[in-house]
């Protein structure tokens, strides 16, 4: 089997993590002369609904999230990605390690860089990690850093 990565996906939170991907995905890129397909989701509100917030209210928030990520990952772009020639954006609402996979089978990836962020105890338990749940069910190759952690030198 033969690793050709010609479109290659870089789901961003816009956190301090997503700057710290953005070389490793142009790096991966140039080399297999790619597309870097950049990805946030947003994440619904609907299980608000059981506490009585009325359906239109939850809707209209949601929407203004979508509208200021769009904003904000276009920034993002700008900044990070503005003489890069082969970069796209997305903005998707949901579970984020759900639509990494759904935009992983639409759009035909072959690589997925994604950042961790190495949470540690409760708020693991909590939260869970999303980069965990992508490389568990993800099919295609998923390339996973942690930002935090330097290689020692000896």
């Amino acid at each position: 089997m033969e690793a050709d990565f010609k479109k290659i996906l870089l789901p961003v939170d816009l956190s301090d993590v997503s700057p710290k991907m953005v070389p490793f995905a142009k790096s991966v890129a140039q080399k297999w002369d790619a597309t870097v397909h950049l990805l946030f989701a947003v994440r619904v509100l609907e299980h608000y609904t059981a506490m009585y917030v009325p359906d239109v209210s939850i809707a209209r928030l949601e929407q203004e999230m979508i509208q200021g990520a769009e904003r904000k990952l276009e920034e993002f772009v700008q900044e990070h990605f503005g003489q890069f020639k082969d970069v796209s954006a997305s903005v998707v609402s949901g579970d984020a390690a759900e639509q990494i996979i759904k935009f992983v089978n639409d759009n035909d990836i072959d690589l997925i860089i994604m950042g961790t962020h190495g949470r540690k105890g409760l708020e693991r338990v909590l939260f869970g990690s999303v980069a965990e749940r992508v490389l568990k069910t993800s099919p295609v190759p998923v390339l996973s850093v942690n930002p935090y952690r330097k290689r020692e030198h000896k």
